[in-house]
């Protein structure tokens, strides 16, 4: 059986990290408290160096190396936070760093990563798919491979985040972070159950991206055939041997959020909580919201990364405002008249509803002869707001339309 990480052995990554890595605050939210009945806190990974807690797994990891191995260099693989870890540890150290990403990582990622002094290659269209090509370039080179989350000096690292958490709030009942290979869920558990057993510690994962559910029921790592989702820094397509080992033997439960949930909560940290979060940092705040798991106040919700493409951010900012009714996308099909556009926009002004655009239509084939088709963006205050607006229009006689609707 595969040994565990040990308390000791979190208690001596801390050490290294000493002057490294910085104590990440513990801030108060009140719409999770509010909703959960009890204190709820956010561990702020999003605002540590390079961006998330990656850099305290990566740093130890590298810094350990023999002189001999740092001469020959070290390559990872990452769509984005684990790359800019080891891109910043491996300067720290004095190594040379090359880094595989997948094709599509977002740019301000990549130029981050190239930022902190490595060399970037963009292969795959997965991380998986960057990890076997890392994995060769390690193989032909000679270069140190980095895993992201299947290593103990890794695991390790990433526990230092718990010893933070059971000292700012050493009352905490229940920790909740994301999950994607299992490196940080790991080292959490390592450390509150050595330190207090009566702590639940819950990851989250993406649904559409879930590998440890099924490799839970199985009893061994199960690679998944396929997985996409936003939360592009847990799109891991199979659990580590190590992490899953830990996850078995000290996690209490893994729960699924929807991409829905996500933007959800991401839309909440933002407007509520003023923090920039990467949708894989905001998971484990979207099972809160979502009520996917139950809890024990005090709790503490790990906000991983703050890394965020602005692009992304826009649509999922549009898409946790959907997901919350506050904007709504409907198509209107009215009488092809004069003024029949001028008295839609109308009665949607009375209704304190704010058209965002419009697209009027009459050459849809689906439409009737003197019928015109008008696709509408609105902005509302919420969901009664909405469905009040729409059961309107339809008492005035409009066949409203949503999207995937005949």
């Amino acid at each position: 059986m595969t040994e565990l990480v040990g308390l000791a052995d979190v208690q001596a990554a801390r050490e290294l990290l000493a002057g490294v890595t910085r104590t990440t605050p513990l801030e108060p939210s009140r719409p999770l408290s509010a909703a959960l009945g009890g204190p709820t806190w956010l561990k702020c990974e999003n605002v540590q160096r390079a961006g998330s807690y990656k850099v305290r797994g990566a740093y130890v990891r590298i810094s350990r190396l023999s002189a001999q191995e740092r001469e020959r260099g070290v390559v990872a693989a990452s769509a984005g936070n684990h790359a800019q870890g080891v891109a910043l540890a491996a300067g720290l150290v004095g190594a040379h760093a090359t880094v595989f990403m997948p094709v599509n990582a977002p740019l301000p990622k990549v130029a981050a990563t190239k930022g902190y002094g490595a060399q970037v290659e963009l292969v795959g269209n997965t991380v998986d798919e960057s990890l076997v090509a890392a994995q060769t370039f390690a193989e032909r080179t000679g270069a140190v491979f980095i895993h992201p989350f299947d290593h103990r000096d890794v695991i390790a690292g990433q526990g230092t985040v718990a010893l933070e958490i059971l000292e700012q709030c050493p009352d905490v009942k229940t920790i909740v972070t994301g999950v994607g290979g299992g490196g940080l869920i790991s080292g959490l558990a390592v450390v509150a159950k050595a330190l207090r057993p009566d702590v639940r510690v819950i990851g989250v994962q993406a649904a559409s991206a879930a590998a440890f559910p099924p490799s839970l029921k199985a009893g061994e790592p199960v690679r998944l055939p396929f997985f996409s989702t936003i939360a592009d820094g847990i799109a891991v397509g199979r659990p580590g041997e190590l992490t899953f080992t830990h996850v078995r033997e000290l996690v209490d439960e893994i729960v699924t959020v929807t991409e829905e949930d996500i933007s959800r909560a991401l839309l909440m940290l933002l407007e509520r909580g003023k923090q920039v979060v990467e949708p894989a940092g905001a998971v484990g705040v979207a099972a809160l919201l979502a009520g996917a798991v139950e809890v024990q106040a005090p709790v503490v919700a790990v906000l991983s990364g703050g890394n965020i493409d602005p692009l992304l951010m826009l649509r999922v900012i549009e898409h946790g405002l959907a997901a919350a009714g506050r904007y709504l996308r409907v198509t209107v099909r009215c009488t092809d008249r004069p003024g029949q556009l001028a008295s839609l926009l109308s009665e949607i002004a009375e209704h304190r509803a704010n058209v965002v655009d419009v697209v009027h239509q009459r050459a849809n084939p689906h439409l009737r002869l003197g019928e015109v088709e008008v696709a509408l963006s609105v902005e509302t205050r919420g969901v009664e707001h909405s469905d009040t607006l729409i059961s309107a229009l339809r008492a005035s006689g409009y066949q409203v339309v949503f999207a995937g609707e005949g």
